[in-house]
């Protein structure tokens, strides 16, 4: 169904109308009548004798209406770069299975609080040939300064001592570089006070989002299997000066690639409500792979589990 001969909106120049024949746009074009929307009148008669002219006016205001709401609902109108109109097929009535026109307001995009139905459910750490998996509630950084964030908990909240931004939840991956030591017992238990103070003692230009750290606490610890290697993780909970604080926990495991350096990883978790459940940090340990095995066990100690 396509609308009949009439004069229209000219779709180069939204001041005229141009007459549509019922297949295609003429190049005859007027100035808009005064009243009504536009009598169905060719243009070969539009200066003739008024014949022609009265019966067009003759057309009931219900009959205008219903043409003009079809041409609405259904033009595709534009110009090129140089002002002619351009190209077009004739307009079609819509149906269920068309699309949508093109002056439905658009879809809201997904937003920090809302990801994608797309997003990945894996996330891949090139540098060390490693993929985490990404858990609900958990998305890609965004915004972060340091390369090594993997992931971090949707969304950001005020810090509750400097005012600057905070997030509930993040985990880091890193190769250990900086020294021989290769034990991965050893290398978590270094790690770990670095690992609280980082994350709620001072940020990396030396605000204390948390107040500061008031004490903390070893509540697991022990051996790990990550990603069939033999691995050893510490965590601790941190009580800072303002806020619930959190838990922090290292993880030293041999890479699969390379010269097998050690590789590193610290989460970093809220306490509280709002912070993400410490069965996460067992979800991600257990689903870490080498790039490319998906079949390689993951698993954790006997020893570790959420500990209030």
């Amino acid at each position: 169904m396509t609308p009949p001969p009439g004069w229209y909106r000219d779709p180069s120049g939204p001041h005229l109308e141009r007459w549509w024949d019922g297949t295609a746009w003429t190049e005859h074009r007027r100035a808009p009548e005064p009243t009504g929307y536009g009598p169905a009148v060719p243009p070969s008669t539009e200066s003739g004798p008024g014949g022609g002219r009265g019966k067009a006016l003759a057309l009931t205001a219900a009959a205008a209406v219903v043409v003009a709401a079809i041409v609405t609902g259904v033009f595709v109108l534009g110009e090129d770069d140089g002002g002619s109109p351009r190209t077009q097929t004739p307009p079609v009535t819509a149906t269920a299975t068309d699309p949508s026109p093109v002056d439905d307001p658009p879809s809201p995009s997904p937003t920090a609080s809302e990801p994608s139905a797309d997003d990945p459910a894996m996330v891949e750490d090139q540098l060390n040939g490693i993929t985490f998996p990404l858990p609900d509630g958990w998305v890609l950084p965004k915004y972060v300064a340091r390369d090594d964030v993997m992931m971090t908990t949707d969304g950001t909240y005020d810090c509750p001592a400097d005012g600057s931004v905070c997030r509930h939840g993040l985990v880091v991956s890193r190769t250990v570089t900086a020294t021989d030591e290769t034990s991965p017992k050893v290398l978590a238990r270094q790690d770990i006070e670095d690992a609280a103070d980082d994350a709620y003692d001072k940020d990396l230009i030396g605000n204390k989002p948390f107040g500061g750290i008031e004490s903390q606490q070893e509540v697991a610890s022990g051996p790990v299997a990550v990603a069939g290697r033999a691995g050893y993780y510490v965590r601790w909970r941190v009580k800072t000066a303002e806020g619930p604080g959190g838990y922090v926990q290292s993880m030293v495991f041999p890479s699969t690639v390379g010269t097998e350096s050690p590789i590193l990883v610290r989460y970093v978790f809220d306490a509280g409500e709002d912070g993400p459940p410490l069965t996460d940090m067992d979800t991600i340990t257990k689903g870490i792979r080498p790039v490319g095995d998906a079949d390689t066990g993951g698993g954790v100690g006997s020893g570790i589990g959420p500990t209030d």
